[in-house]
Order: C-alpha cells, then structure tokens, then sequence
C-alpha cells in the first residue's frame, strides 16, 4: 500500500511562507499604483453615458433629453461633419505615420551616444539633450516664437544681414506643418526615448563584444552586428506599442502652436475633440468622437497584440 504524500518538510514550509509574505510586500507595494490607474483610467468611462445624452451645461445630466445614438449617426450623416472628420483623421494618420517612420531615431542616437568615450562629453549631451522632455509644451512655443515670429531672433539676424526683405513666416504659416510639428517632437523627445535603449546596450553580454574583438571586429561593425541586432526586440515592443495608439497622437504640442493660419492641418482627433467639446460647446458630439477613438484604440492593441504572438511568439498585454 502506497504512502500519503506528507505535507512537506518544514524547511519546504519555510520557504512557502517566505514566498508568500514577499508576494503580499510586492502587492502592496503595487497597490497605489493600480489605484491610480482605475482612477485616471477606467473611473473616467462613465462619462461615456454624456453620449447618449443632449447635454447642456451647467444643467444636470438628468434634466437633458436623452437621444440615443444621434450624435454617433451624425458623424457619418452630416456632410460638412463628415468632410471635417476626413481631414483631421487625415492628419491624425499623416502625424502618426511620421512618428512610426521616425521611431528608429532614438534607438540609433543611443547607439551612437554609447560609442562616445569621453565620459563628461557624453553625460553633457545625454542631459542636453533629455532635458527638453520635461519642458512643457507652453514654453516650448515660447521658445519657437522668440526665435520664429516675424519679430523673432531669426527673422531679425536675416534681415539685418540683408539676406530677406521681409520676415519669413515660419509660425503664421500652413505650409510643411506636418513636417516643423514632426521636427518639434523629435527635438523634445529623442533624449528621453533613447534612455530606454541605453539600459538595454548596458545589459547585452559584454563577452559578445569581445569575442568579435578576437576575430578583428572594428567599432561600426560592433554596433551593425551585435550593439543594432540585440535592440531590435525593445525596438519591435515599441514599435507595437506605437501602433496600438496609433490615434493618440496628444494635444498638448498642437493646441499650443495652432492659430488660425495652420488649423487645417494641425488639428489632429485629440485636438479636434477639446475644440468641439470646449471651444464649440457641444460635449455630448466631443464624446462620441472620444468614445469610438477609445473603442478604436483598443481594437488596435488587440490586433497588434495577436501579430506579436504569432510573428515572435511572445504578447505585449
């Protein structure tokens, strides 16, 4: 006759306790964190009901006629709604396209900033160029229209060299939007991007390097076959990531660099939604058009989710 399986020896017991009060540590260690998410993040959602409302501040959502699903049926009714929906997602997609076409730039920046020996160099352009990640967007603009407006820094020194008549309109202007909001972008985020892809150069294997130093490697050879080929799997989880929210483009950079001159192109769904909701007094519209971005959004990741699963075998939710 076979004998009970006992419940283990006490050292096993020991170690089962151990394991557990550290599971419990690390869980509330997370616990403010996951209450921060559900309240920045998923207590909001019920706002989603606004949309089925005629909503009319400062009016209680219960004195407002309920309409059902209008606001979603005059989106895809209204002519001039329609067209006006055409060109922001036209933007939303073109400022989104660029980014994803871009989004290599802070892997190889980092590539590059790992390579410079001199130690004081490199900390003083990785803080240079980090920095402008924690410089709101307001003074962003600031900066650009000491230096761009038709009064700025740049316009002054051309025309007291001579080289133009009259001042070049590089904030009052349409043209290249798409192209100076892309280069604001980069210029404020590629420090901070390539922080990322530092700590992954720092964890590669430094015995990869030095077996390819042994078969004569040089330094660009270094970084084409082990430094470049060892970051494209953070770069792929980002770039997934990238395209999972592909229609968050943000409304920070773009609200504070529109006017009345570049509207048409800069005015990407994030921005088109505070217009609507805040400057055209109809939140219950806003809404809707928030809503099917989010609902939009989420189709996006679960996509990209499934592509990743199956192209590299591994998931990123």
């Amino acid at each position: 006759m076979a004998k009970s399986v006992s419940a283990g020896t006490p050292a096993q017991n020991g170690v089962k306790k151990k394991k557990s009060k550290t599971n419990k540590r690390l869980t509330l260690f997370v616990l403010p964190f996951i209450v921060l998410c559900f309240l920045f993040s998923y207590f909001p959602l019920h706002g989603w009901i606004y949309a089925f409302y005629d909503y009319k501040p400062p009016l209680s959502l219960s004195q407002c006629d309920f309409v059902g699903l209008q606001w979603f049926k005059m989106l895809f009714g209204n002519k001039t709604q329609v067209a006006q929906m055409v060109q922001v997602l036209k933007n939303t997609f073109a400022m989104s396209l660029l980014g994803i076409a871009t989004s290599m730039l802070p892997m190889l920046f980092a590539i590059f900033l790992n390579e410079i020996k001199c130690k004081w160099f490199k900390n003083l352009v990785q803080t240079l160029t980090t920095l402008p990640n924690f410089i709101s967007w307001v003074l962003v603009y600031s900066v650009a229209f000491c230096l761009f407006s038709n009064t700025g820094m740049v316009n002054t020194v051309l025309q007291n060299l001579d080289l133009i008549e009259q001042p070049l309109k590089f904030l009052d202007s349409d043209s290249h939007t798409w192209l100076s909001m892309l280069l604001w972008n980069t210029w404020k985020g590629l420090g901070w991007g390539a922080i990322m892809y530092l700590a992954s150069i720092a964890g590669i294997d430094p015995e990869l390097y030095e077996a390819a130093r042994v078969d004569g490697a040089n330094r660009f050879q270094l970084m084409r076959h082990i430094t470049f080929p060892e970051l494209l799997p953070t770069y792929f989880v980002l770039l997934m990531m990238s395209v999972a929210n592909f229609l968050n483009n943000g409304m920070d950079q773009y609200y504070v660099f529109q006017n009345s001159f570049n509207k048409e192109h800069i005015q990407v769904l994030d921005l088109y939604v505070y217009n609507i909701g805040m400057t055209g007094s109809s939140l219950s519209l806003a809404t809707a058009i928030s809503m099917l971005k989010s609902l939009i959004s989420v189709t996006l990741l679960i996509i990209v989710n499934v592509v990743s699963k199956k192209t590299r075998g591994e998931s990123i939710i």
